[in-house]
């Protein structure tokens, strides 16, 4: 057994923390260990700088805090879980990674890919997920499902060009890399959805067991 790192990205409202789990379960049907975690998180302290980033405030975050904080929690997240677990040989399933930054913060914020991907090296190293999701859906519907959850966080209060923009460069991270991305279509019903991953299924079984 081997450790697999596989991310699951989208946008609000994609259901990516559901079908997280629907995976971990059927993966764990099958005799393999599986971590769950998230971003920004996953760390008692991690957890904390995700609360500065998600909360709303009076006063106005920078970009650039906004960038750095999210790589400040990713560092204590790495170093405290996901390092550790694929060391173990376990299957970490992340909701949401590095792409997200590429997305929220390059796309929606405007900020440059080479002082993101400066960052991505900094902080990681050569960590890579093996394999992400793109859990992918109109801005409008996803939008929705985020309000009927109740009130919005900080990123859930932007407008819809941010949200446009997030959802432009999740797709065109998954076109430049086929190899590495998968996009499901997250406006279907969840059983289609979770159709689509089952059918993943002995791909995720052959990596965890090469």
């Amino acid at each position: 057994m081997s450790g697999l790192f596989i991310t699951l990205e989208g946008p609000e409202g994609a259901g990516k923390s559901t079908n997280r789990d629907f995976l971990a379960e059927r993966l764990r049907g099958h005799g393999i260990d599986v971590l769950l975690t998230r971003e920004p998180g996953g760390t008692p302290l991690a957890e904390c700088i995700r609360e500065l980033l998600l909360a709303p405030s009076d006063e106005a975050m920078a970009a650039d805090t906004e960038l750095l904080l999210m790589f400040a929690a990713r560092a204590q997240h790495i170093a405290g879980v996901i390092r550790p677990a694929l060391a173990r040989g376990q299957v970490v399933l992340c909701d949401r990674f590095t792409d997200a930054t590429y997305a929220y913060q390059g796309g929606g914020r405007g900020l440059p890919v080479e002082r993101i991907a400066l960052l991505e090296d900094f902080v990681q190293g050569e960590l890579r997920p093996d394999l992400t999701l793109v859990f992918d859906l109109p801005v409008d519907v996803g939008l929705s499902r985020a309000a009927a959850r109740g009130r919005l966080d900080r990123f859930e209060q932007e407008d819809r060009s941010f949200f446009e923009a997030v959802r432009q460069t999740y797709l065109q991270r998954a076109a430049a890399a086929p190899g590495r991305y998968r996009v499901l279509d997250a406006a279907a019903p969840l059983a289609n959805v979770q159709q689509t991953l089952e059918a993943l299924l002995p791909e995720l079984l052959e990596r965890c067991r090469g």
